[in-house]
């Protein structure tokens, strides 16, 4: 599946389902997770708060509240605050399941950050070709846009240059087709 990388706030996205970067607890603090609480409200993290805690890798669902979105989905790509960091395991696993929920639950267009790339502390270069991987290997039925996003400039760089989404860029640019 073919998937863009673009820069901005992820509270600020529309679309079907946004992934929140999870820990394990579901628990709602800062990052990633704090830019959705404090644009979809408290309800957010108090619904969140009753689905965790979750295995690591593993997703939850809940309803976006005030966001532009029908779902967050919160993918625990790392342990609760303070019991670690991200893994490879842990973001691959976090990734696809974020990827098969929101196929399953039927949507067409879905936001995902870096995740445990943020305050989970996990290589972005890394992170991002993991989940730029997942999300190429992806098969899903309904799911038919998917957006990387990155907050800040360096992230955006980064991102598009380890998935390759830079060249593709070019490529379509210059005519040719994408991968």
């Amino acid at each position: 599946m073919e998937f863009d990388v673009i820069q901005g706030d992820i509270a600020a996205q529309s679309a079907d389902a946004l992934v929140n970067a999870a820990g394990t607890s579901l628990r709602m603090g800062s990052g990633v997770a704090g830019a959705l609480r404090r644009r979809a409200g408290e309800e957010i993290n108090d619904e969140a708060m009753e689905r965790g805690p979750v295995e690591l890798g593993a997703v939850a669902v809940t309803d976006a509240y005030d966001l532009d979105a029908e779902y967050v989905i919160h993918a625990a790509a790392m342990p609760h605050y303070g019991d670690g960091e991200a893994t490879a395991e842990s973001i691959r696993d976090a990734t696809r399941n974020a990827l098969e929920r929101a196929d399953e639950l039927g949507c067409e267009s879905l936001v995902i950050p870096a995740l445990g790339c943020g305050v989970a502390g996990f290589d972005l270069v890394d992170g991002a070709a993991i989940i730029g991987d997942e999300i190429a290997a992806s098969e899903p039925n309904s799911l038919t846009d998917v957006r990387f996003v990155a907050y800040s400039d360096e992230e955006y760089e980064t991102i598009r240059a380890t998935t390759g989404a830079a060249e593709q860029s070019e490529m379509n640019d210059n005519g040719a087709a994408g991968r």
